[in-house]
């Protein structure tokens, strides 16, 4: 058996080392590695395959956050509402641009943002929904949607975890998350579904305006070359990540075939487990592409499994370990921890075992019965 990693990206990478290769050789030839034709290739199919109108990419997924909020031209004070349960970067984008991060609870099935804690957390200085697709989860988006439109406010979809999977509304239509809202990022960090071989990242929307706006914040602020006409920043895609993401993007639906898979295997052993919860999803799991394989540990010393299964050189994750409004950087007195019953709890619980396209039966077997045995 294989050595068991977290996300074994040198077996991925040695599926596609040929395409990949050839890509970075083109890049080499016409030595175009900023904004070159590669980036506008990659960019082209990625709006084919998303169906959004547009598609601009940049440095990280960070920066795709911040560039998404900049880009609504909110102003200092506004309140900008999103889950407590999630990466920091998600509130520190808001916090950097002198915005006010209004937290609230999360689903205790889903782990993504709760409609009804967002409804309750409107005020008139508030401005926009950030709804976290965590794990790889569409978030409720019908409901985020509808209260966004009762309440005039932007919805920026934070897709870091979430490019490929398809949210199914409430009257059958199907959408890609990162084209439901107003405007979206997502990460090509390499762990990451579609992952580049560096840092990447990219915004969506199918606003034109917005679109011609953000284009110019992502290049200093130009749309024509040393003319400035907006505030912007320095944030692009780089060529030979766009080479890699190019290529990635064609077997990113298998990739994402390969970690449900791997993820129903995993529910064979966990599923009805007195100790256990396993991932929810939807009945055809398309709103799931599994960037993390996350089960809650009830009852049982989450942390005590976490060494039991380190031991077994079984890598794990504790995502996320402290809320956010628990993080000494967004620390608030005004904030009253007991308004985040789940979050609190979650962080006791949750352990997200390996979980990528190259997880084969064996290992699998391997990490569930060695986790079981923690049990007995």
């Amino acid at each position: 058996m294989k050595k068991i990693q977290m996300v074994d990206l040198k077996s991925q990478y040695d599926f596609i080392e040929k395409e990949v290769t050839e890509n970075m050789s083109q890049v080499f030839e016409t030595s175009a590695f900023i904004n070159g034709p590669m980036v506008q290739a990659f960019q082209a199919d990625m709006e084919a395959y998303l169906n959004v109108k547009h598609v601009i990419p940049c440095a990280n997924g960070t920066d795709a956050l911040q560039i998404a909020l900049m880009g609504l031209k909110l102003v200092p004070g506004d309140e900008v509402i999103t889950s407590d349960f999630t990466f920091a970067a998600t509130v520190e984008v808001i916090s950097l641009l002198k915005l006010k991060p209004v937290l609230v609870d999360v689903d205790p099935q889903t782990f993504n943002i709760d409609p009804l804690a967002i409804e309750k957390a409107i005020t008139p200085k508030t401005k926009a929904i950030i709804p976290v697709h965590l794990f790889g989860q569409s978030a409720a988006m019908d409901s985020i949607l509808e209260i966004a439109n009762k309440h005039n406010l932007y919805v920026v979809e934070d897709n870091a975890q979430g490019i490929g999977a398809t949210h199914t509304f409430s009257d059958g239509k199907k959408a890609k998350t990162g084209t439901l809202g107003h405007v979206s990022a997502t990460s090509f960090f390499p762990s990451k579904n579609l992952g580049a071989y560096g840092d990447g990242g990219a915004i969506f929307t199918n606003d034109d305006a917005l679109a011609h706006f953000i284009r110019g914040i992502v290049n200093h602020g130009m749309y024509q070359r040393y003319y400035h006409d907006v505030v912007g920043v320095n944030s692009r895609l780089d060529a030979l990540q766009a080479a890699v993401l190019k290529v990635k993007l064609q077997y990113l639906d298998f990739y994402n075939e390969r970690r449900k898979e791997a993820a129903n295997r995993y529910d064979q052993y966990f599923k009805n487990h007195a100790n256990l919860i396993i991932p929810h999803r939807a009945a055809d799991c398309d709103s799931h592409v599994f960037h993390q394989y996350t089960l809650r540990v009830l009852n049982s010393d989450r942390d005590a499994l976490v060494v039991h299964l380190n031991k077994n050189n079984i890598p794990c994750g504790v995502y996320y370990p402290v809320p956010l409004h628990a993080q000494k950087a967004y620390a608030d007195d005004q904030v009253d921890s007991r308004n985040f019953p789940i979050t609190n709890q979650l962080v006791k619980e949750v352990i997200s075992l390996p979980m990528h396209s190259e997880l084969t039966h064996d290992q699998i077997d391997y990490i569930a019965t060695t986790l079981l045995q923690f049990f007995n």
